[in-house]
């Protein structure tokens, strides 16, 4: 009985405070009908407000009917019973929100587009009002479980439509009286708005479907205008624009795709404009040519760095049209040759390395060869660099010209961090040679004092490390040198037993103290070549010497004699008769008695421009001819591993295997076949098109 009165008491208790429930809300729903927009707005939050504290209170003071009754209730599966709190919520949403939702959403809509439209509005009331779609999110099932049903059905998809319809008309508008560049800027400014109402009033589900509505609206349907800006902003250098077009379009899906296609032809032709701007003056000037270079990648560098926040793909870009523009430009086809490119850049780490007054500090060395390893990293011929560099590293060893020991040795560090160990291995044994000949000159100098007067030095290099070819020509050396050379052949035969010793007299070079001037009874000292010594002693019984008197006294052959005699005559230490430099064997020289030079000691060994010519053109030589024994080499080991491949599968894995270096032609990639397959390396399968096979 006990039980039974407890149950019929909380029904009843339950059923009328349903029923006041209910009569309050037909109180509200009176007078909220006769309030319109704000003012309906006002009303709303202010009675949910009150309503949502009372239920707090109410829900304390009916916890005995929670905790007892209705659980009971619950348990038993009866559907349509609720805790107290959630009671006031259901009655709510069924008695006073559902009539009224159409009206509240249009005036919080309404709200919104004023703020849009720029008008001061109460956002306190929007996310008030807003809130309350949420608390009203009720699962049934588990009335203790909150949803965003009605948030998104009644609120969050007119919303949407609303923000969608209200962008488009405004885009379209502002498009077709303002300029992108400007459209961009508003764009930017509307995005950042909703970011804030997001968090001022809206619930944070809300951010993907708004922000990629108004990416759609916005940026997506007006991408081909936003692109078609692009290269006129790229002309222009303008950096904030182009950083603020990268950052809408990074938002939507291949948004970026165009411009880095843009940006690439872009670059590449400022560069190859560039470059063509200096052509026939960089071809002979290195640091004019990989000045324009580097200026260039500098400032698209910057740019790609700062506006386009160093994304990976406009890199890409930039390095593909630098690429280009390196290897394709004026001054290669002048040249009519790619390699020019890695020579320039190799003569300019010459001037860099060399010892002169106008070279920079260390430290700003150090930076400017950082930037040539930006360069040297779009070279496609490498091999090429290699080459020239090494002879010209070669060079600075022998005469002794380089700058710095830790400059030369922080290039070679950083050309092996870009090649590898094989690329840098013989120019670090050049400087292994030159520590090892400082040895053994120390110990031939203490068994042996100047010998024939002559204060001579050697230097012992080793064949296989050295881009040092043997001379092209013979040559009689002046007595005092021969002396010294024999004593050094005898020498060293008796330290290393079995080694032979080539002398490279184009390489060597010494001082010779002149006194037959008249303007200088002291005399000068002339810093020369070997080949200018046994030329200027020829006129020790002779002032006067033929062509053909010089050709037999010191044996060279004649091209080498014009060279050494035009450097002569160059400096004024010689003079012709008559004045052709197109040498017969009938002109004749003599010493300039009336030479004068502001220095006691003057260099006379300057390079005559034929002579480079000449040296550029043989190196070129050589590296075509080092390139088929390349190729060839590449053939045998990828033969060797696979015993048959097919002809369009050889030539793919061996431009694979030599790219890093040089890019292979496939004109000599196909005589270098032939060529192993008359040596008996290769042959051709009989029966199958374009097939080889490998002879062990």
């Amino acid at each position: 009985a006990h039980s039974s009165g407890a149950n019929f008491a909380g029904e009843e208790l339950y059923q009328r405070l349903h029923q006041y429930l209910q009569q309050r809300m037909k109180t509200l729903l009176k007078v909220a009908e006769t309030r319109m927009d704000d003012s309906l707005l006002n009303y709303y939050k202010k009675e949910w407000d009150r309503y949502t504290t009372a239920t707090k209170y109410s829900n304390h003071i009916f916890a005995y009917l929670n905790r007892h009754w209705i659980k009971r209730e619950a348990d038993d599966g009866k559907k349509e019973v609720y805790e107290v709190k959630v009671l006031a919520l259901v009655t709510w949403h069924k008695y006073l929100f559902t009539p009224l939702k159409t009206r509240l959403t249009n005036a919080v809509l309404a709200l919104v587009e004023k703020e849009r439209n720029g008008e001061s509005v109460d956002t306190a009331l929007i996310k008030g009002v807003v809130h309350g779609y949420v608390l009203l999110g009720l699962n049934k099932e588990k009335p203790k479980e909150n949803t965003l049903d009605v948030y998104t059905k009644e609120f969050e998809d007119q919303f949407i439509t609303a923000t969608e319809v209200y962008y488009t008309a405004e885009a379209q508008q502002f498009i077709a009286s303002n300029s992108i560049s400007d459209y961009m800027k508003k764009v930017e400014k509307r995005l950042v708005e909703e970011q804030k109402r997001l968090t001022t009033y809206l619930h944070p589900s809300t951010q993907t479907e708004l922000i990629g509505r108004c990416e759609k609206v916005l940026i997506d349907k007006h991408r081909d205008l936003i692109w078609g800006e692009f290269k006129g902003l790229l002309e222009n250098d303008k950096r904030d624009d182009l950083s603020r077009m990268y950052h809408l379009l990074s938002r939507i899906n291949r948004g970026l795709e165009p411009l880095k296609d843009i940006l690439e032809n872009h670059v590449r032709d400022k560069g190859t404009d560039a470059i063509n701007a200096v052509a026939r003056e960089a071809i002979v000037k290195p640091k004019l040519y990989v000045d324009t270079v580097l200026k260039i990648h500098q400032k698209y560098n910057s740019l790609v760095n700062e506006a386009f926040k160093t994304d990976s793909g406009f890199v890409a870009s930039l390095d593909k049209a630098c690429r280009r523009f390196i290897n394709d430009n004026g001054v290669t086809k002048i040249a009519k040759s790619s390699s020019k490119s890695p020579e320039l850049l190799a003569k300019f780490c010459d001037m860099l390395l060399k010892k002169s007054p106008k070279n920079p500090e260390e430290q700003e060395i150090m930076k400017i060869l950082g930037d040539v390893m930006l360069v040297f990293k779009y070279i496609e011929d490498k091999d090429v660099f290699q080459t020239f560099y090494s002879k010209m590293l070669a060079k600075r060893l022998i005469h002794n010209t380089s700058a710095s020991e830790y400059l030369e040795g922080q290039m070679i560090s950083k050309l092996k961090q870009n090649c590898g160990y094989e690329y840098t291995s013989k120019l670090a044994r050049m400087f292994n040679d030159m520590s090892l000949s400082r040895e053994l000159l120390e110990r031939f100098k203490g068994n042996h004092k100047d010998v024939s007067g002559v204060d001579f030095s050697v230097l012992v290099l080793a064949t296989g490390s050295w881009p040092l070819q043997p001379p092209s020509t013979n040559f009689t050396r002046p007595k005092e040198l021969a002396d010294c050379e024999k004593a050094f052949n005898a020498f060293y035969t008796q330290q290393h037993s079995g080694r032979k010793l080539n002398w490279l007299h184009q390489f060597s070079k010494g001082e010779m103290r002149c006194r037959y001037f008249l303007a200088s009874k002291a005399g000068y000292t002339f810093q020369c070549s070997t080949y200018q010594i046994g030329i200027l002693v020829q006129f020790e019984n002779e002032d006067v010497q033929t062509f053909e008197q010089l050709l037999i006294a010191t044996q060279l052959t004649e091209a080498a004699l014009k060279m050494t005699l035009l450097s002569l005559v160059k400096t004024k230490v010689v003079l012709i008769e008559p004045k052709n430099i197109r040498f017969t064997k009938t002109h004749k020289f003599t010493l300039n008695k009336k030479f004068r030079s502001k220095r006691m000691r003057v260099l006379i060994n300057v390079p005559v421009r034929q002579a480079q010519q000449k040296e550029s053109d043989d190196t070129g030589k050589q590296i075509e001819e080092d390139r088929k024994l390349q190729i060839q080499a590449a053939i045998v080991r990828i033969m060797k591993a696979r015993k048959t491949l097919k002809h369009g599968n050889l030539m793919s894995e061996v431009i694979g295997q030599l790219q890093t270096r040089f890019r292979p032609k496939i004109s000599i990639i196909k005589k270098c076949i032939d060529i192993l397959i008359e040596r008996e390396y290769l042959e051709r399968v009989e029966g199958q098109k374009d097939m080889y096979s490998y002879l062990a």
